[in-house]
């Protein structure tokens, strides 16, 4: 099976990401790409992986009041990539105060930049979890979407 960017990105977090409280900075990054070259991920992916943590940096300065009133109308593309089950979740999640309007978009973006064909419910907690790590000011969203990625994730096996 081909190995696809949310599959390294959750790799990532799962062996090396979990137990900090912080992406790895730049300065860092050398010795975990050699890592994940020997655990058998692509140049390209790594690069990929660590374009798209960024990425969710750069999303934390798009906030403001009238987003925080916005309805989310997916555009034909994200409904592509989205399915209707992975949309529901994130109304779901926003309507339960884990995600903001703004995380949302966040979310949204980050999801469409993994340039997958499709993501389901199961994947988009993936990068919800990956996003809410990453930004700051959300530890008490993402333990409780941490709590409910590794519930889930028992239950399965």
């Amino acid at each position: 099976m081909k190995e696809t960017v949310l599959d390294l990105l959750m790799f990532l977090f799962e062996n090396y990401m979990e137990d900090e409280d912080r992406l790895p900075p730049q300065n860092e990054r050398s010795g975990l790409q050699l890592k994940l070259l020997e655990a058998g991920f692509d140049h390209d992916e790594i690069e990929h992986a660590f374009g798209w943590l960024e990425g969710v940096l750069e999303q934390g300065a798009v906030n403001g009041p009238e987003r925080d009133q916005a309805f989310r109308v997916y555009s034909d593309d994200e409904q592509m990539v989205l399915d209707i089950e992975a949309r529901g979740f994130l109304m779901q999640l926003e309507q339960i105060g884990v995600l903001s309007p703004a995380t949302r978009e966040t979310v949204v973006e980050r999801a469409m930049a993994l340039g997958e064909e499709e993501i389901d419910a199961d994947r988009l907690k993936w990068v919800v979890l990956l996003v809410l790590f990453a930004k700051p000011g959300e530890e008490q969203a993402f333990a409780w979407m941490e709590d409910l990625v590794f519930e889930d994730a028992a239950v399965l096996h």
